[in-house]
């Protein structure tokens, strides 16, 4: 693995942390699939809203520290859904992937923006 891709890696010690910060805090009893799904869009909305009325330079007015800090949010969620619903995150992302190849063949997807039924 490159320097560059290291940084894309969540490592079993930051899963490992995520859940213990739950566990000890015996927050897990509140953990369903419902209300981390609300948690993982309400997070993502804190995202979005850090790009609402407001230019593309995210190094402007601290903007890149809240990006950092909404999307740490979303993945911890996410981290935490996937755990509740006994869920592998590496297959399930290398099986969307998967399809995403299917949907976008490469001869027809290169370089345009267009949905998979308008290619």
């Amino acid at each position: 693995m490159t320097g560059k891709e290291e940084k894309y890696v969540l490592s079993l010690q930051t899963i490992r942390r995520i859940l213990d910060f739950r566990d000890d805090r015996n927050w897990a009893q509140f953990h369903n699939p419902k209300d981390l799904a609300i948690s993982i869009s309400l997070e993502a909305s804190e995202l979005l809203e850090v790009f609402q009325w407001s230019a593309t330079d995210i190094s402007a007015d601290g903007k890149l520290d809240k990006i950092k800090e909404e999307l740490a949010d979303v993945i911890n969620y996410c981290v935490l859904m996937a755990d509740c619903c006994g869920l592998d995150l590496n297959q399930i992302v290398n099986d969307k992937i998967s399809r995403n190849a299917q949907k976008y063949p490469l001869d027809k997807a290169y370089g345009s923006s267009a949905k998979y039924t308008e290619l």
